[in-house]
Formats: C-alpha cells, structure tokens, sequence
C-alpha cells in the first residue's frame, strides 16, 4: 500500500501527460462532423495519406537496416579497439549525436549539401539532390548510427573471449564462430535496434519540416501537422488525429517487437 501511495504522483502526471491527450485523439478520430464514425480513419487510408504513410514506413525501413549495418560495424571496431580513449570519445559522440535531429540538423545539412550549399558548389553537385527519398534518408541516418551504436554496444561487449577461445580449440573458423555463436546472441539485440530505429525514424518531424520535405516527399508526420494547422484546408484536424492514431497503432506494434527482444537480449548481458 506504501508503495502504490508513493506512485501516485507518477501515476497522476502519467495520466495527465499521456492519457488525457490519447483519449482527446481516440475521440476526434473517430468523430465525423460531430457524430461517431469510421470517415477519417477511412480517409486516412486512401489518396495522399495512404501515400504519405506508405513513405513513412518505406523511409524508416530503409533508414533502420543501414542504420543497424552501419552501426554493429562501428560499434564492434570500437569495442575491440584497445584504445579506451577512442571508445569513450566515440560513444559520448554517439549520445550527443544520437540526440541532434530537428531544425539544427536540418540547418547543418542544407548549408552543406542544399541547393546553395557550401559542399554542392564546391563538387558541383546536382540541384535538389538532398531533398529526395535517398537525400532525407543520409539526413537521418546522422542520428541513427549513432543510436545503433549505444543500443548494440553493450551486447558486443557481452560476448564473452571464452566462446571465441572454445569455438577456436574446436577447430571452428572466424566464420562459423560468427555464424553459429555470436550471431545467435547478438540477434536479439541486432533485431530490436532495427525496430528502435524504424520508429524513431518513423516518428521524426521537425528535421524533414525545417527542410521543406512535404514539398517532394509526403511523409505522415508532415500530413498530421498540416491537418491539424489548417495550412491546406481547414475542417481537417479530426483528420490529422485519425493520422495520429494510425501512428499510434505502428509504434504500438514497434514496441511489441522490441520489448521481448530487448528482455531477451539482456540474458546476456548479466
């Protein structure tokens, strides 16, 4: 009973943070020009939303499995490195990093490789080649290899030297020590990284708004914050709260995905 009392300011603010706001957005989604129905979330799932949300998953997707590569193949020379000084210096990057997304991303970016851009002018790049599908995704993979690496460090430093040593007195090769031990422990956590990055990725708004993205690469966030606004069209904002849910509903998935991995993961790192 202590304890429940001690939880109650947590529980209170937790309520107020989060459930007043998902409660108001259930409502409106399903609120069709004051009546129940089932409109927005219908209109949600055809024309440019459905393309927007399409590209949102297809972005992240993409974003999640170069993030991952990228990152297991800089987290592992880090943590083998026999430098300590190297691998503190590089996953303290990685926590700042990890963190730098929005406008001042956006900004370092477009004053780099942007249409006026200091390194576009200097290698003649062509025009408008960062505010394509593959130029947003280099953006965004700024802040998730390095994401990759502080999730899938601790795992590689669990790898134990004794499996190597066993597996090499066994007469097993690189390889086979790669694919059937290694491998097996690391895929838990390799799998949710993967997950970890596809919905942070997936819910990233303000980098791909202060780049003007909407304008050549619908994405959903960019949709909810339009509906919402009355930019486009106004009447629209019960519209932007179905968007949300259908959100809701991927990161709910994400999450389903990710919790018993990242609990499995952790076996061995006890």
């Amino acid at each position: 009973m202590t304890r429940m009392l001690g939880a109650l300011p947590l529980l209170a603010f937790v309520a107020l943070a989060f459930g007043i706001p998902a409660v108001a957005m259930v409502a409106g989604a399903f609120t069709v020009e004051g009546s129940p129905g089932f409109g927005n979330l219908a209109l949600t799932l055809r024309g440019g939303y459905l393309l927007a949300l399409g590209n949102s998953v297809k972005l992240s997707a993409v974003v999640a499995v170069l993030g991952a590569v990228l990152g297991t193949f800089l987290a592992q020379a880090v943590v083998t490195s026999r430098s300590r000084a190297l691998r503190e210096a590089v996953l303290t990057a990685s926590g700042v990093l990890a963190n730098f997304g929005g406008v001042p991303l956006a900004f370092f970016w477009v004053a780099t490789l942007g249409n006026s851009g200091v390194v576009s002018r200097l290698l003649g790049l062509p025009s408008g080649a960062l505010f394509t599908f593959w130029g947003l995704a280099v953006v965004y993979l700024y802040f998730s290899v390095p994401l990759m690496v502080l999730v899938i460090a601790p795992a590689l430093d669990g790898l134990r030297p004794q499996w190597r040593e066993a597996a090499a007195n066994n007469g097993a090769t690189p390889w086979q020590y790669w694919r059937y031990v290694a491998l097996p422990v690391l895929t838990p956590g390799l799998l949710g990284g993967v997950v970890l990055l596809f919905g942070a990725a997936f819910a990233a708004y303000a980098t791909a708004s202060a780049m003007g993205a909407g304008t050549v690469l619908p994405l959903v966030t960019l949709k909810i914050a339009a509906a919402l606004s009355g930019d486009v069209q106004t009447g629209f904002e019960n519209v932007g709260l179905a968007l949300s849910l259908d959100m809701v509903v991927v990161a709910a998935l994400v999450m389903a995905v990710y919790l018993p991995l990242q609990r499995r993961s952790t076996r061995w790192l006890r």
